[in-house]
């Protein structure tokens, strides 16, 4: 039997990496507010700004540069080991689940799709947003907390990053036209988005259609989304009032996807819908 108050063997051996990790961390961090500390003199790291930058973060004032860890990580004298990347890495990780909460999952997959087909019968996709129109989309939250809405707006714009890269993604998006007449935040709200719209719609791996807003079709029932992805099936997301679903179910994939098709052969043209918006946004919201 081990000796009361301590571990068995096996588990103290098993607990032993993640002693040794706290320790350098504890020993890096130690070293960091001492401007006359042997970092003083590290070309780059400089002690006062390591201390500067310390006592910010500390006091909830700004988190690290994005370099700053792995920097720290190559400082001898501090003998991390890697353990200040992987513990930024780590936070970086709860930073998105919080911001996203169980919107992440999804994310995480829009960020690595090679197609995104789109329908949305109700407001602008998320990642063609303006910055007011997802304020005014963000501030009627059922819950009335709005503590944190400049975080989930930055955090839904910076989503739109993807449409960006040299890979980005294909994006085809299918919108019923009550998404351009439903007033979110005010006409000049609207304008810009719509102008918005027009102009994303011009991008090479972009097309936007609009459905007439004239009678049922296929989609008056849900939104949704279809993800294709490199050498995986196609990820399908389905939001509900309460949340959002994500699902690789062959069946759902393939039923959302015949629905797909069916709406942008019933929307107007890529050229037509183009017009039509920015027709809209001269005509309605001017």
């Amino acid at each position: 039997m081990p000796a009361r108050g301590r571990l068995p063997r096996k588990d103290a051996e098993r607990c032993r990496p993640c002693r040794d990790t706290r320790g350098r961390i504890r020993r890096g961090t130690a070293l960091l507010p001492d401007p006359r500390g042997p970092l003083a003199e590290r070309p780059g790291v400089r002690g006062e700004r390591l201390a500067r930058r310390d006592q910010q973060d500390r006091d909830g004032e700004r988190p690290p540069a994005e370099d700053f860890p792995p920097r720290l990580d190559a400082v001898p004298d501090l003998d991390t080991r890697g353990a200040l990347t992987r513990l930024w890495d780590h936070l970086k990780k709860g930073q998105k689940q919080r911001l996203h909460g169980w919107f992440q999952k999804w994310a995480d997959i829009e960020a690595q799709a090679t197609v995104l087909r789109w329908y949305e019968p109700l407001v602008v996709p998320g990642l063609l947003q303006t910055e007011d129109y997802a304020r005014a989309i963000l501030s009627a939250r059922p819950d009335g907390n709005l503590d944190d809405l400049d975080e989930q707006v930055a955090a839904r714009l910076a989503r739109q990053a993807v449409l960006d890269r040299p890979d980005a993604p294909q994006l085809w998006c299918v919108l019923d036209e009550g998404v351009l007449h439903r007033a979110i935040g005010g006409s000049k709200v609207m304008r810009s988005q719509l102008y918005r719209l027009a102009e994303v719609a011009e991008y090479p791996k972009t097309t936007i259609q609009v459905i007439r807003a004239a009678g049922a079709h296929a989609g008056l029932l849900a939104h949704f989304v279809i993800a294709d992805l490199d050498a995986r099936p196609p990820v399908v997301y389905l939001e509900t009032a309460a949340d959002g679903h994500v699902t690789d179910s062959p069946s759902v994939a393939a039923h959302v996807a015949l629905s797909f098709d069916r709406l942008r052969a019933e929307a107007e043209s890529r050229a037509a819908s183009r017009d039509l918006i920015r027709k809209v946004a001269e005509e309605r919201w001017t």
